[in-house]
């Protein structure tokens, strides 16, 4: 199982949010780049970058430090929030990040991601963040008409690399991951599933590999928090 550190942006900063809410963001670094190298120095064989303001937006806001990191880092990074069109995609897959993740554009513009995975295979995830089953957009403030099974099994033929889980009510929560929810999804597809939102601990970890089939989990506010190391994690 492949550990993503997370490094959610927001105005140029490394921050977490919970369960979504801007109004409830953390700041944990104001240099995310160092951020970035702090975690490769620590092992870390990819990141997981997520433009706050770009997912709001609907098109990158956070540019300057994404591209910061690309410049501090060898490893690959995949990069989330406000990708929504064709040219956002082909722009920042030609500046270096490996893989974009797409959530809003899963829902609203399944054709974008179709040709994208397509066109530009092994580089393309899809993002499914979900409350209670159903999935949200638009950085998780609208209803997105569709439970997350049902959204991940429309793209079981589309070559997407991997698909994203975030369980929203435990993102940030630091009270565990949803294993039963991603596990399912994981049963459910043959598309690489990662798992996101409430991991707290060694034993979350741990419960995530015992599961079976769950491709990777992205760790953030647990790391920032020093509820372990990612040196440990990986261990």
């Amino acid at each position: 199982m492949i550990l993503f550190p997370a490094i959610d942006l927001k105005g140029g900063e490394a921050v977490r949010l919970l369960r979504g809410e801007m109004a409830e963001a953390t700041v944990f670094d104001r240099d995310p780049a160092a951020r970035a190298a702090a975690f490769a120095a620590e092992g870390a064989e990819w990141l997981h970058l997520v433009d706050l303001d770009g997912a709001f937006a609907g098109e990158a806001r956070n540019a300057p430090a994404v591209e910061a990191i690309l410049r501090a880092v060898r490893v690959p990074v995949q990069l989330g929030g406000g990708l929504r069109d064709r040219a956002g995609i082909e722009r920042w897959l030609e500046r270096g990040v490996a893989r974009v993740v797409l959530g809003t554009a899963a829902v609203e513009d399944p054709g974008l991601v179709r040709g994208a995975a397509r066109d530009f295979p092994g580089r393309v995830a899809v993002g499914i963040d979900a409350r209670e089953g159903r999935v949200a957009v638009r950085g998780w403030a609208e209803e997105g008409g569709v439970t997350a099974l049902d959204l991940a099994r429309r793209f079981e033929d589309a070559g997407v690399a991997a698909i994203a889980f975030t369980d929203i009510a435990r993102d940030g929560a630091m009270g565990g991951p949803n294993v039963a929810a991603t596990a399912a999804m994981a049963a459910a597809v043959s598309v690489p599933v990662i798992a996101s939102g409430g991991v707290s601990s060694l034993a979350d970890l741990a419960a995530l590999r015992a599961a079976g089939g769950i491709a990777g989990a992205i760790v953030g506010r647990a790391l920032y928090e020093g509820a372990f190391s990612l040196r440990e994690a990986l261990g």
